[in-house]
């Protein structure tokens, strides 16, 4: 899988999206803000919690958006690799396969 390819086919899906239902991509879009703007947790811990969901509801495409997030925000792999760890942990065979793809999705977005 090419996962900046992925990654801009879904952004120019969620623009077709933005165009049908704008009232609610905005709400999400405010609540997304709202929930990256942490108190106690800093912007990487957030999208580490952000990604292990990801992986464990099995989403590609959230997937692909914050493994770009985390690469942005100086995450290392082995950062990665432990977050993907619990949610393997936590997620079972189905986030073991998925933890997979995540971290191809680094290895992609780093290189």
């Amino acid at each position: 899988m090419d996962w900046k390819e992925s990654s801009k086919a879904t952004r120019g899906q969620l623009r077709n999206l933005n165009k049908a239902i704008p009232d609610v991509t905005k709400g999400f879009g405010e609540l997304s803000k709202a929930a990256k703007t942490g108190v106690a947790l800093d912007a990487k811990t957030l999208e580490f919690v952000a990604l292990g969901i990801a992986v464990a509801d099995r989403c590609e495409a959230c997937i692909g958006f914050h493994i770009e997030a985390l690469v942005r925000l100086k995450a290392s792999r082995e950062e990665v690799a432990d977050v993907l760890g619990m949610a393997v942990q936590m997620g079972g065979g189905p986030s073991l396969m998925y933890a997979a793809k995540a971290l191809d999705c680094y290895d992609q977005n780093v290189s």
